[in-house]
């Protein structure tokens, strides 16, 4: 998860699978991205996707994907360091939070090896 309008280095990647151009902003994303476009379960690719109304501020989740079969999966990316910080497990809940109301059972996070 990102905060909206997030100014960090990123990488452009352009992937087929995607719409419009993929912006990375971190190693765990950008394999990730190569994951997902190579994955044959995967049809469409959406990257940094804004959570309207998300009472906790505007974030974007990292991944949202449409799998072949027509349903939703959401990817949050975030290093391993990261995950014990209180406003990460705030907002990684309330990204989950957000898209079980919207219908999305396949939720998850990528991290990275230690």
């Amino acid at each position: 998860m990102r905060k909206r309008g997030f100014k960090g280095k990123c990488e452009k990647i352009s992937l087929s699978k995607s719409k419009e151009i993929c912006r990375t902003y971190d190693p765990i994303q950008g394999k990730y991205a190569e994951k997902l476009q190579e994955s044959p379960d995967i049809q469409e690719i959406r990257c940094n996707v804004l959570l309207e109304g998300l009472e906790e501020g505007e974030y974007t989740s990292d991944f949202v994907c449409v799998k072949k079969n027509g349903d939703l999966m959401v990817r949050e990316c975030l290093q391993r360091d990261r995950l014990t910080k209180p406003m990460n497990a705030k907002l990684l809940n309330a990204s989950r939070n957000y898209w079980a109301k919207r219908g999305v059972a396949d939720w998850g996070l990528i991290i990275n090896e230690e």
